[in-house]
């Protein structure tokens, strides 16, 4: 395969997404992301389009936060939901989100917007599509990531137990299907973004909720804070 396009991913992913790397829709995705790299600048890079399985692997998985696209401005996307790299403002949604921290648990509100750390915690940054054109929102949707996604919360789902997994907007609790509610932990609000933050995300406090779970589970609670 393509390197450019379908990097590396970490080894207990590749063995839990083996079919899905292997099947007809992933090889026609393939296929389609190579035309669109030679006619349209994508992001994020093609070595950071699995990094929110790199950084977290598949049996250290304790909590998913569902995003949709990765942004689609230059430098923003490196292939965690939410996140930008380091020097890069922070977008709004993401703004709101540390608003949120701040209300819930006091933290002080980073001068970055680098998520690496949750990451590396077992927070996996999941894109429901993991790639997009520049400037372009919603240009990769339907084309076959959303099939490779969908997977990934359906073997979370089944192979593991405990995982709460924060859906925020309609597009993120569409997903609760794929999950098992009978040994899995769903906190839904509205999204985070300026046009619907005060319908429920603001207060949802599913940052102390997560860490109150995990702690009852006997496991380390995340810390959140990145200043």
């Amino acid at each position: 395969m393509n390197t450019s396009i379908n990097p590396q991913i970490e080894e207990s992913w590749k063995n839990a997404l083996l079919s899905e790397f292997q099947s007809d829709y992933f090889a026609d995705l393939k296929v389609f992301l190579q035309i669109e790299k030679r006619n349209y600048t994508l992001y994020p890079p093609g070595s950071l389009i699995f990094s929110a399985f790199n950084h977290t692997p598949f049996d250290k998985v304790k909590v998913v936060i569902l995003g949709q696209d990765p942004y689609h401005g230059p430098g923003q996307a490196h292939g965690l939901c939410f996140s930008v790299p380091s020097g890069v403002e922070p977008p709004p949604s993401l703004k709101n989100i540390f608003k949120e921290l701040q209300q819930d648990i006091g933290m002080t509100i980073p001068a970055h917007g680098n998520l690496e750390k949750w990451a590396d915690q077992g927070v996996l940054l999941l894109n429901a599509t993991l790639t997009v054109r520049a400037n372009q929102a919603g240009s990769h949707q339907k084309k076959g990531w959303e099939s490779f996604t969908d997977r990934v919360i359906s073997e979370l789902s089944k192979q593991r137990k405990g995982i709460i997994f924060i859906l925020w907007g309609n597009y993120a609790k569409a997903k609760e299907s794929l999950i098992d509610t009978s040994k899995h932990y769903v906190l839904k609000s509205a999204h985070p973004s300026p046009l619907s933050a005060y319908n429920g995300f603001f207060g949802c406090k599913h940052f102390s909720k997560t860490n109150e779970i995990l702690i009852n589970q006997g496991l380390s609670p995340i810390d959140w804070n990145l200043a």
